[in-house]
């Protein structure tokens, strides 16, 4: 086992890994920008190194530093949570190149998955169900007659993509060049590829993904699945698991195609499939995320299983002690992500409590929000025997939560909460779009 590890990220995740290194007795590093000198992952970490300016590009994203970070300090292993540089592919391999761990999956995995039309044909190719689409697109010309194939409305969506980045929607023939420009033009910013496919746009349609781990002697345990239908411009607002759309059956079958995903990947490490699923049941590979998710949390609640600490004994090549027998769904775990709508500074901060909720965050009274990174303030979660009482606590939750000085999107999450479509679990991606948030309570 690791005796010290650096974690390659900042914010809750950053804290999240902190801990989980504690409750394990092994030492922590954490790297700081300019901006973030002050913040509260660098005062809970053994060591703190600063690694550039306050822009990601001077800092989070410049893998030497890091690499450099973690030799000067005598960290054996890195862990690059998510976003930055944690399915960056070159960034693993340079981790390999001197000697370092990096604590998720292997580089040519990394690459094989993130390039999301070859995954996409990599699942095709072993059997796992996908949308409709094509192979990357060469001109809007080429786009348009692949939308007549299809059938409208179509997604364009970049080939290097995530995080909601390089995706459009289409509907109509006369907006497929626009499109695909600014689809491959943000692509082409965000991550330095413009390469661009088609996929064929479900709607109403459900978000449901599988957190799954995978140990190095070729064990793949599925924990359940997530339900992440409520989404913001394409970004996840609200996670629940289990889906109060997905059937004991429906389960199987989604744990079956994810297992035969990750073997087919050569997965290990904790990753997460997502697919899209109709009102039928049918579902249909989305892509792979091969890093831990913001979302976990609501997986470790309603399995016991710690996904943190496992992604650190699995890179250390600890095998899997459960099964996917060991497997079972207790209760009901909510999340909502709490984001900032403009930087500022936090001047009262009050964080709701009682059992089973937790926020998980950075913040703190007096502290600085940050315009250089992004929006998520934290992770407002609860867990209850039910999803009914998992709700109703949710909503206390968020009425107890006070972020003074930071505008914030806390009224629109108890709006959200509220809605009857969401208590019934009738919700699908397009809910936002016909949200008509209530009045606050006098």
């Amino acid at each position: 086992m690791f005796t010290k590890i650096l974690i390659a990220n900042r914010g809750e995740i950053a804290i999240r890994i902190i801990r989980a290194c504690k409750e394990m007795g092994i030492s922590t590093v954490a790297v700081y920008s300019q901006a973030d000198k002050e913040s509260l992952h660098t005062a809970l970490a053994d060591q703190a190194v600063c690694v550039g300016g306050s822009r990601a590009e001077d800092s989070y994203l410049d893998a030497k530093r890091i690499i450099s970070a973690a030799l000067a300090t005598g960290a054996q292993a890195i862990h690059p949570g998510y976003g930055f540089l944690s399915e960056n592919a070159e960034f693993a391999r340079l981790c390999r190149q001197y000697g370092l761990t990096f604590i998720g999956p292997s580089a040519e995995v990394i690459s094989r998955m993130g390039d999301k039309e070859a995954a996409r044909k990599l699942m095709r190719e072993n059997g796992v169900p996908t949308t409709p689409g094509t192979d990357v697109l060469s001109s809007p010309v080429e786009a348009l007659k692949a939308a007549e194939a299809i059938g409208y409305p179509v997604m364009i969506k970049a080939s290097a993509g995530g995080g909601g980045k390089g995706i459009r929607l289409v509907e109509r023939p006369e907006d497929i060049e626009r499109a695909f420009c600014t689809a491959s033009a943000e692509a082409e910013k965000a991550f330095g590829d413009g390469r661009v496919y088609m996929e064929k746009y479900l709607a109403p349609s459900k978000h449901i993904e599988v957190q799954l781990l995978a140990d190095q002697e070729g064990h793949i345990v599925c924990l359940g699945e997530r339900e992440c239908s409520i989404q913001k411009n394409h970004q996840k607002l609200i996670e629940e698991s289990p889906s109060p759309g997905v059937t004991p059956g429906t389960r199987e079958k989604l744990i079956a195609a994810a297992a035969n995903a990750a073997q087919a990947a050569e997965y290990t490490n904790a990753g997460t499939v997502e697919f899209l699923m109709d009102k039928s049941g049918q579902f249909y590979f989305m892509e792979m995320n091969t890093r831990l998710q913001v979302e976990h949390p609501v997986t470790e609640l309603v399995t016991g299983i710690d996904i943190v600490k496992w992604q650190i004994r699995i890179a250390a090549g600890v095998p899997l002690d459960f099964t996917q027998q060991d497997i079972h769904l207790q209760g009901a775990a909510i999340e909502c992500r709490i984001n900032a709508i403009k930087a500022s500074r936090v001047k009262f901060f009050h964080p709701p409590g009682g059992p089973w909720v937790r926020f998980d965050s950075f913040l703190y009274q007096g502290c600085d929000i940050s315009p250089y990174y992004d929006s998520m303030l934290g992770k407002l979660i609860v867990y209850s025997s039910t999803r009914e009482e998992a709700i109703r606590k949710m909503q206390s939750a968020l009425c107890e939560l006070i972020i003074d000085g930071v505008d914030n999107n806390i009224e629109e999450q108890i709006g959200i909460v509220r809605d009857r479509r969401f208590r019934a679990g009738d919700y699908y991606t397009d809910f936002i779009r016909y949200f008509k948030p209530k009045l606050k309570d006098k």
